[in-house]
């Protein structure tokens, strides 16, 4: 997923900035892949520190130790899980990097993904993901003492890591020339590509939560494909009664909402359900997008539009969608539920975003303060590929020697305005 993220980035910034993009989510893969071996996955699934819910304790599992040869609760062996989990880490980290596209130095944001995933990640898994007498025998205070329904992370990725884009954002600054010079993306058929990829491993993400071939995986399977066929018709559907056409952009962020909505409630709703989850996430997300131009944060890639909006919608949503139908078993507001388990969703989603944003925010103040955190003007005008990289995404030296022939006769095109003049 992370690489089908690089792309669906990539493809959306501007040319000269192309590798930048791709190269924080792939670096996000190197910082936080370490990270979960050495110490992550015992902050995030290790026994919570003095029972409270707040950390989970990583020394027995420093270097994954105790986790060699272990079995989770059930028939899971421990090391699987640990793989899994870190999948989920790393693409977490990677979504912020969509909010500071185009002007932040690359020193910046690899300190960035290991201060972030450390202080904000490890702990937010810990109190959503991590059951009592699963991985461990004490987990989070949201999945134990709350009862959240968040089946594969609405709260713990989307939420927070879409908080944590609006804070980089301000942090940052806007990009020179943003809302008044056009800064459309560069290449709508990777855009598709990392969306036609991310759509795919999603099914993994939802499904794979189950940790079983089971009834429980097929239905969140189900529930994914069509909440996420149906977020993107109402995008489109937005943006058609709103500007007059549908188009690609609208399709692959609608695909990106409606999968981003269903994540948390993929087990606790109905078939039907995920349609209304799907067109809700697809509305609001749609219309959420431009809110960065009314209040003056330049979401470069519309992180916050898609993942905190769409983890809101689908988080909440389950207040009051859940049926006993479904694996959770949980009926919300609309089944009969009353407003419980809604009290409980908005517990978990505002506790988690309160908690990135504020660290989030001094992570970046920090940063800011003690290194340099934006490319310079003219870097960021050039596009900062070759700034950060020395290399570009598309070499077109060669385009302006190459010949052709127009009526028989060999052309060399014009490299210099004189040529063309002569």
């Amino acid at each position: 997923m992370t690489p089908g993220l690089a792309m669906f980035y990539g493809g959306m910034v501007r040319a000269n900035s192309t590798l930048n993009m791709i190269m924080m989510s792939f670096v996000t893969m190197g910082t936080v892949g370490v990270l979960w071996a050495l110490y992550g996955y015992g902050m995030a699934f290790g026994n919570s520190v003095g029972g409270a819910g707040i950390i989970g304790n990583p020394i027995p599992l420093l270097g994954l130790h105790g986790a060699m040869g272990a079995a989770t609760a059930g028939t899971i062996p421990a090391m699987a899980f640990v793989a899994f989990q870190a999948g989920f880490a790393i693409i977490a980290v990677a979504l912020v990097s969509g909010a500071v596209a185009d002007r932040m130095t690359f020193p910046s944001w690899i300190l960035f993904t290991i201060l972030w995933a450390t202080l904000v990640y490890f702990p937010a898994a810990h109190w959503v993901f991590a059951f009592d007498g699963f991985a461990a025998d004490k987990g989070g205070w949201i999945a134990n003492k709350i009862g959240v329904i968040d089946f594969a992370g609405g709260t713990a990725i989307h939420i927070n890591a879409g908080i944590a884009a609006l804070m980089m954002a301000i942090v940052l600054k806007p990009r020179i020339g943003f809302g008044s010079k056009p800064m459309r993306p560069h290449n709508m058929t990777l855009v598709m590509l990392g969306a036609g990829i991310l759509w795919f491993g999603w099914f993994g993400f939802n499904a794979g939560s189950a940790l079983g071939a089971n009834g429980t995986a097929s239905h969140a399977w189900v529930t994914t494909l069509v909440a996420t066929s149906a977020a993107m018709l109402a995008w489109l559907a937005t943006e058609r009664i709103r500007d007059g056409h549908f188009t690609s952009l609208g399709a692959a962020s609608g695909v990106v909402a409606g999968l981003v909505a269903i994540t948390p409630a993929c087990a606790a709703v109905t078939p039907i359900g995920a349609i209304v989850v799907g067109v809700a996430a697809g509305i609001l997300c749609a219309l959420a997008v431009g809110l960065k131009f009314k209040f003056g944060y330049d979401d470069s890639l519309d992180v916050v539009g898609v993942h905190l909006v769409g983890g809101l919608t689908g988080t909440l949503l389950i207040g009051l969608l859940a049926s006993d139908k479904a694996p959770n078993a949980i009926n919300g507001l609309f089944y009969g539920g009353g407003f419980t388990q809604l009290g409980k969703q908005a517990i978990g989603a505002f506790s988690v975003l309160i908690y990135s944003a504020i660290v989030t925010l001094l992570i970046g103040l920090f940063l800011k303060a003690v290194m340099k955190i934006r490319v310079a003007p003219q870097a960021e005008l050039d596009g900062i590929d070759l700034e950060e990289h020395a290399e570009v995404a598309y070499d077109l030296s060669s385009v302006r020697y190459t010949t052709y022939r127009v009526n028989q006769r060999l052309v060399i095109p014009a490299s210099k305005p004189e040529e063309v003049k002569a």
